[in-house]
This record gives C-alpha cells, structure tokens and sequence, in this order.
C-alpha cells in the first residue's frame, strides 16, 4: 500500500534504517530489505502492519511489511513501480540504492489477523499480496489452516516466488493468472459463497479485484471479513462532482471547529481540509496518506455531525472518531477532544 501525507513532528520515535538489499522480484516489483545499521533487532510487528517511508521534501509513502514477523533484524517491503500514479513509487525505485540510510516510522497495523480464526482465506490481486503474505508467515508458524490465492496477469507479474515456492508445494498458495482476459480469471464468488464457522477471509488488491471480493463477501457474518486498500477508490460521479467544487471552493459548506481543550475555534473553508485548518491554525493533528487509508490522523469528536469520506474507520470507530485529512462536517461546527 502506499499514500502520500507530509510528515509527523521529530518527536516521533522515527527510524532510520539501512537499505542493505534491493531485489528485482517480478516485472516493475522491487524488494527493499531495511535493517538497523548497526545490526541491532528491530522493533516487533505484527502481520498486517505497515510502515512510513520519508523520502524527503516531505514526501512520504506506506508500505506493508511483507516478511515473516518472526524475523528480528529486517523490514522487507515490496513496491511496484506506477508510471501513471502520483510519483511515490517512482521515487522509491529511483531514489533508494543500496547502503543508503532511510527514515520510516516504527509499524502500525490496522489489518491484524483475527486471533480466534479456525481458517483464514487470503485473497491477493497484484501487489496487495505485501501484506497477505506477511499473514501466510505467521498463519503457517502458528499451525493456522489457511489457503492463499495470489491473482495477477501471468507469472511474470508476481512476486517473491522462489520464497513462496514452499507454500505452493504444501497446498497452501494457488495462483490464478488471466492474461487480461475474464478465461483463468478467479471465480470468487463462487470460492467464497458458503461461509463456515470460524473461517475468517482477507483481501487486498486494485479497485476492481476489491470490488469484487467486497461483492463475494456481502453474505459473511460481520468481523468475519477484513481488507485493506493500497489506492483510495474511486468515488461515485455525484461524489467526484462534489469534491472537485470543494476543491475549486465553489461550494458552501465552510464550518468551525472547536477545539474542546482550549475553547478555540477555527474555521475550516470550502475548500480546504480539517488538517489544513488546524496546521494553519498552529494546532498540527499528524498525517500520513491524506487519503482516509491510514488513520495516522484520527481524533475523537464530542460534537456535530460527520461526514466520514474514509476507507479505514469500523463503523464503531465513526460514532466519535474521524479522520482529519478527509472527513468534513455536516453541522455548522465540530466539536474536537484536543
């Protein structure tokens, strides 16, 4: 996954790691091995975890955690080089070399395995298997029944097949490559249409392999179903309307928010962000994706009514959180607990 943001105050705890290896994986798909310099473990993650990658002029970009959480020393991430994206995964394959020194952020994870699962399905389209992956390690150490189903073009396209080259000898891991065309494509309608007790699925892919699982899985209890986006999705036409008038500042829904602690309020325009607002107003909320991916930006609300535009909040969390980056106010103002 990977997002743009600026980045954290200095007091974040952040690292600053040694690329010691760059590996070609597949056709575009570049590994980066990140260790301590001086050989020292790294702080622990869990499967499903994702660090920030600064590269500088405030740039900033996520990217799962892709090894085995059992390994102490090293933070292997996975990226895929878009020509046509907004420059981040541009920058990583053009910039970062081998024995350079780069800052990330100490893992987050809002894409944990469930603890209670009997069975787990990992659906993988493209390079959403950097995290999927990471969770076939840990399934596989903890005896975990599990199958993995990784969809791509053709082999060519796919990642770290020499080390997953194990889990496809036992049955755990199937391939499914369809050439661009809908023959060889993944029935996952048809793999995920009986639910079991226990059984828990997770997905990660581009917007159409999400769309589909997200169909596939309408039917399965709640909490049985767990996915992450790489790339925000896109919004309907009606949305994409409003935003761009947003953005244009064309449409009234200027608001105030009130910061709770202090009684300050601070005005937030049309066509501006929560988190604009508050940086501008000296009140800096940290931020990451800017794109309601990653909740690096989430703060609890006492007051007002939300209009939650994020792809990461349960529907729980939105009660009283929001994401600042993207979330607007339905009311006149919003009440903040800072």
């Amino acid at each position: 996954m990977e997002t743009i943001g600026i980045s954290p105050k200095p007091d974040d705890q952040s690292l600053h790691l040694l690329v010691r290896q760059i590996r070609f994986e597949g056709k575009g798909i570049n590994s980066y091995e990140l260790v301590d310099p001086c050989g020292a473990n790294l702080p622990p993650f869990d499967a499903g975890s994702h660090i920030d990658i600064h590269l500088g002029g405030g740039l900033i970009r996520q990217y799962s955690l892709c090894n085995s959480p059992e390994d102490e020393k090293r933070y292997v991430i996975a990226v895929l080089k878009d020509e046509k994206g907004r420059g981040g995964s541009k920058a990583v394959h053009e910039k970062l070399r081998v024995q350079d020194i780069v800052r990330v952020s100490r893992p987050r994870n809002r894409f944990p395995l469930a603890a209670d699962a009997e069975k787990v399905i990992l659906l993988a389209g493209g390079i959403g298997v950097t995290p999927l992956k990471s969770m076939a390690h840990a399934l596989e150490a903890q005896g975990v029944n599990y199958e993995l189903h990784y969809c791509a073009r053709d082999a060519g396209c796919t990642a770290f097949n020499a080390e997953l080259a194990s889990l496809a000898e036992s049955g755990h891991l199937h391939y499914h490559f369809d050439g661009g065309s809908e023959q060889g494509r993944l029935d996952i309608g048809r793999l995920l249409t009986n639910p079991s007790h226990g059984q828990h699925v997770y997905y990660c892919g581009p917007a159409g392999f999400m769309q589909a699982c997200a169909e596939a899985t309408s039917h399965w209890p709640k909490g049985s179903v767990h996915f992450e986006h790489f790339k925000a999705p896109e919004r309907p036409p009606a949305s994409r309307r409003r935003d761009d008038e947003l953005s244009l500042g064309t449409a009234s829904d200027s608001f105030e928010v009130v910061l709770a602690k202090s009684g300050r309020i601070i005005p937030v325009g049309s066509g501006q962000s929560i988190a604009d607002a508050l940086n501008e107003a000296g009140t800096t909320v940290p931020t990451s994706c800017c794109a309601g991916l990653c909740a690096t930006c989430k703060v609890r609300y006492l007051e007002g009514e939300v209009e939650h535009k994020d792809f990461i909040l349960s529907d729980d969390e939105r009660a009283d959180q929001l994401t600042v980056c993207v979330s607007r106010a339905k009311s006149c103002r919003i009440v903040l607990d800072l």
